[in-house]
């Protein structure tokens, strides 16, 4: 069992060891392999970013380029290039047609409005405020034709830009640079409208050094930052690199929300994108902590590993305390057999040996010449006496017999005639046999005749133990009181060999009989351990334990 233990211990160890460097790999490809896919789905989308306003600048550029018109007071400048933007398919939210005026031809451009068709023809500021043309000194750029038309963006014609705060920088840069500018996110189309950017491209004439105006176009950030839904790994944000505080968010549904920085929040991966001549930020987050992912896939893996290590060990376990368990019931079965085979041996020595004494008594009670029915009592009493000793020591399962046992009336005849005192001891099973048969003996010659005094005999059987150790020695007497030698039946041949040369061979010792004035008397010592036989009842006591 302790071999096992061990065994199971070690597989324990090793199982817990290949998990947790199972759980380890898995964490670090989990980290490699959700960066990588992180990496590629921003580089992915970043470009798809710049393509999309790559393309709207394009759209642009040749949308300043188509105009020809002598006149830029008109509204229907961008009549001839609807199909032209349209077969672009972006998703502009307005196109626009600026005319840079000079005071004197506000007159005539609020003509030009009416005569369109537009409801609110009146030049006026950004704002709707009323403008007064005789404190203007320099041209201004006034907002003429939209596309497309509808009741509301119809009502944003007329009014006059520079001064507005986003479209007027916006104008003034594109000017200068000669080249597409896109202006500050801001809202379109006024109040309540989505957030987004114009792209103002300068309009230039042959033989014009300065602009005649500008082409815009106005977008909804949502579309040009590519907002990405619940599926995507991370979430975008626009960041303008001019403003370090703030950064521009869209959700799933496309709406542009400003917010400020997240503080201790690092930003994943950021992207640079061109547009309108400027450099623009993109930075993405990523929607589930990579760490954290990796970290809960690792402890999968590992509590996966100890589940199967405990199943394993669990197992292993069960199948060698099996074997363990059928092995040690061999070894039993085989300890069984030859304990068997032993008893069996001891059963056979024994027996034998009874026999031999049975068959010992038949012959000298039943030799030429007796009395048949004196025979026959006899051996009955002889071969009971034998069998009573059998019995006793059948209830001790062979370990000896109780000395005081051998007196009971079931042993010998009239033993309520016999005082038996002594210490209390127990004999061997060779030794039992022999006393029994000695007592029988003896028993059933103290009844022949009358005593002296005209009553049985009255017995008197008494033991005792002197010495100590080794050298101790049981010295037994039996007298018949009241009786002599003319009064007591002569022992029989039998008898004479029994007490005098059987029992005491048998327990090593010598014998003596003799009468006195009133008694007869036998007696008997033999050493102790002939009479115990510690031997024989280790023996009989090892045969008898159950096999372990």
């Amino acid at each position: 069992m302790i071999r096992l233990g061990f065994i199971i211990i070690v597989m324990a160890l090793a199982g817990v060891l290949l998990s947790g460097l199972a759980a380890f790999r898995v964490h670090d490809q989990e980290l490699v392999i959700d960066s990588i896919a992180l990496g590629r789905g921003v580089d992915i989308h970043a470009s798809l970013v710049q393509e999309r306003l790559s393309e709207r600048e394009l759209l642009a550029r040749v949308a300043s380029g188509l105009f020809r018109a002598p006149s830029v007071i008109k509204a229907n400048m961008l009549q001839p290039l609807r199909s032209s933007i349209y077969a672009f398919k972006t998703d502009f939210v307005l196109a626009s047609w600026i005319a840079r005026l000079q005071p004197g031809e506000l007159p005539a451009a609020r003509a030009e409005l009416a005569a369109a068709g537009f409801r609110i023809p009146t030049i006026r500021n950004f704002d709707d405020s009323p403008l007064d043309p005789k404190v203007l000194d320099k041209p201004v750029d006034v907002l003429m034709d939209v596309e497309p038309r509808n009741s509301v963006t119809e009502g944003v014609t007329g009014r006059v830009l520079n001064d507005g705060p986003s479209m007027g920088p916006t104008l003034t840069l594109a000017m200068s640079d000669g080249r597409p500018v896109a202006s500050d996110p801001t809202t379109l189309i006024g109040p309540g409208g989505p957030v987004g950017l114009v792209l103002a491209a300068p309009v230039m004439q042959e033989g014009s050094a300065a602009p005649v105006g500008f082409v815009s176009f106005s977008y909804e950030l949502g579309s040009l930052m590519l907002a990405n839904d619940d599926l995507s790994l991370f979430s975008v944000a626009l960041k303008d690199p001019r403003k370090v505080d703030t950064e521009l968010v869209a959700d799933e549904r496309g709406i542009v929300t400003a917010r400020p920085l997240i503080a201790n929040k690092a930003m994943a991966i950021q992207r640079i994108v061109s547009f309108g001549g400027r450099d623009w930020s993109l930075g993405y987050y990523p929607k589930t902590d990579v760490t954290m992912r990796a970290q809960r896939v690792a402890v999968i893996v590992g509590t996966i590993g100890l589940a199967l290590t405990a199943i394993i060990c669990g197992l292993f376990g069960y199948v060698s305390y099996n074997n363990l368990r059928l092995s040690r019931e061999i070894q039993r079965r085989i300890g069984f057999e030859r304990r068997l085979t032993a008893v069996i041996d001891e059963l056979n020595h024994r027996v034998k040996n009874i026999l031999a004494v049975i068959q010992s008594i038949v012959t000298r009670t039943l030799r030429h010449g007796s009395d048949l029915d004196v025979a026959r009592d006899l051996l009955i009493g002889r071969i009971h006496a034998m069998s009573n000793v059998v019995s006793l020591l059948s209830e001790s399962q062979w370990q000896g017999v109780n000395l005081k046992g051998l007196f009971e009336p079931r042993a010998i005849p009239r033993a309520d005639r016999i005082a038996a005192t002594g210490p209390d001891i127990v004999v061997s099973a060779r030794a039992a046999q022999s006393l029994s048969l000695l007592f029988y003996e003896l028993a059933s010659h103290s009844d022949e005749g009358l005593s002296l005094v005209g009553k049985h005999p009255h017995i008197v059987a008494h033991w005792e133990i002197t010495g100590d150790g080794p050298d101790s020695m049981f010295n037994f007497r039996w007298e018949e009181f009241n009786t002599s030698d003319a009064t007591r039946r002569r022992d029989s041949d039998f008898g004479v060999v029994l007490l005098d040369r059987v029992a005491p061979e048998a327990l090593g010792g010598t014998s003596k009989r003799y009468f006195t004035e009133v008694s007869y008397v036998y007696e008997l010592t033999a050493p102790m351990e002939t009479v115990v036989d510690m031997t024989e009842r280790d023996r009989t006591e090892a045969l008898a334990k159950p096999v372990k």
